[in-house]
């Protein structure tokens, strides 16, 4: 799986989470899939990903394996 697929899967599983979270805990939670939200829409604009970061430095490395 590519880093960029790996994004969007953590950015789906995320907005599906918080969703389930509102239903059974509390509406706060909707604040969560905001944040997913407007995350992805400024990172269309400014190609800063925080948790592409993340990703990068926790599973997939620049080296390339031979």
């Amino acid at each position: 799986m590519t880093l960029e697929h790996s994004i969007r899967l953590f950015a789906g599983i995320m907005i599906l989470l918080s969703l389930v979270l509102y239903y059974y805990v509390s509406p706060k939670w909707l604040l969560l899939t905001a944040f997913v939200g407007l995350n992805l829409i400024q990172s269309s604009f400014t190609h800063f990903c925080p948790a592409e970061m993340a990703f990068k430095k926790l599973f997939f490395s620049s080296e390339k394996k031979q």
